[in-house]
């Protein structure tokens, strides 16, 4: 089961990548050699503070995949999800499948700091959230893959699409695929992302109100922990601060 799912995720990767190029940066197309000049430690920055994040605490893992998942349902993979609330913005940290779950900020500030020492005003928020995606698939298992850079950072979130565009643990199963299918997924997308959610620990209402919207029947309490991992976003986009 394990290498099926390792083989649907990078499957679904490789199906995704290409539909998912909403804008430019710079001149191209996003490339997996954008800080090759202007960052070239960026990449073993970023893996190295997630490494110790995840040996610190294994649920970080699980935590910094469901924020870049959260972060490319609505408005792309541009780092909406990292702003606080101001005069002009709502938070997406307020809306209801991120208030009191969305967690690894800390993590990802600790990351733009050692970067901004390193590199400063180069790499975006954005490609911190889909570098530490990758990075933690990888620590907890899963394949690895070439994450396209160049992303730029939103200067503004979306209350209303964090709401509405992620799927919620009440969502029938249909309402759940139309969603991925609003953003180029489908049902393969649909299952490598969904099982990305059993990395590590999490309550187990949420798992019995999933299962009971799409078998009206639950059974059985489960707490889950398994290998199964969230695909790669690949969304354009790049700035410098978050």
């Amino acid at each position: 089961m394990a290498s099926l799912m390792s083989f649907l995720i990078a499957f679904s990767l490789i199906a995704f990548a290409p539909f998912c190029f909403c804008g430019k940066a710079n001149n191209g197309y996003l490339y997996p050699q954008f800080y090759d000049h202007s960052c070239p430690i960026a990449q073993e920055i970023v893996k190295s503070i997630v490494a110790k994040a995840v040996a610190k605490e294994t649920r970080m893992a699980a935590s910094l995949l469901r924020l870049h998942f959260h972060d490319c349902f609505v408005k792309g993979c541009d780092a909406s999800i990292l702003l606080d609330s101001s005069g002009t913005i709502i938070s997406e940290k307020t809306s209801n499948p991120n208030r009191g779950s969305a967690r690894g900020f800390e993590v990802l500030d600790e990351i733009k700091s050692a970067l901004e020492k390193e590199c400063p005003q180069t790499v975006s928020c954005a490609d911190i959230l889909a570098l530490a995606a990758r990075d933690s698939t990888v620590l907890t298992g899963g394949p690895s893959w070439e994450v396209p850079l160049g992303r730029r950072d939103s200067r503004g979130a979306s209350l209303s699409g964090s709401n509405n565009n992620i799927p919620a643990p009440n969502n029938t199963f249909q309402t759940i695929l139309t969603k991925f299918k609003l953003q180029g997924l489908d049902v393969v997308d649909l299952v490598a992302l969904s099982g990305s959610h059993t990395i590590g620990n999490s309550r187990c209402t949420s798992f019995r109100q999933r299962l009971y919207n799409q078998s009206g029947n639950v059974k059985t309490k489960k707490r889950f922990s398994s290998s199964n991992r969230l695909t790669g976003f690949s969304t354009p986009i790049k700035i410098t601060s978050c």
